[in-house]
């Protein structure tokens, strides 16, 4: 039984940062999926897979995988670069490349 804890990323959906602040502890599947001939569904005996615990911070995810005797690893999240960009850039007189429409 082994989990791994994380911070999610934000969905594609959402231009902000909600509901990336917490930690998530989830639990690898032990066993693989299966796809149902008759209706092609994808079913799982794993009922662990089902499983997911937030925690506010990093540490608490690790206090509560060690207290709960739970292998697991943490894995860090990317820190975004946000390049600066302006709009009055596009009309520099110094620009390398003429602006264009």
């Amino acid at each position: 039984m082994a989990a791994r804890i994380y911070r999610p990323a934000k969905t594609a959906m959402q231009s902000g940062k909600a509901k990336t602040d917490t930690w998530t502890l989830e639990f690898e599947p032990e066993q693989p999926r299966k796809v149902e001939p008759l209706m092609g569904y994808t079913s799982s005996r794993d009922m662990k897979s089902q499983i997911r615990l937030t925690f506010e911070t990093k540490e608490e995810a690790i206090a509560y995988a060690q207290k709960n005797g739970i292998a697991y690893s943490v894995q860090e999240p990317k820190e975004t670069r946000r390049r600066v960009v302006s709009y009055s850039e596009n009309f520099r007189f110094d620009r390398k490349q003429p602006w264009t429409h």
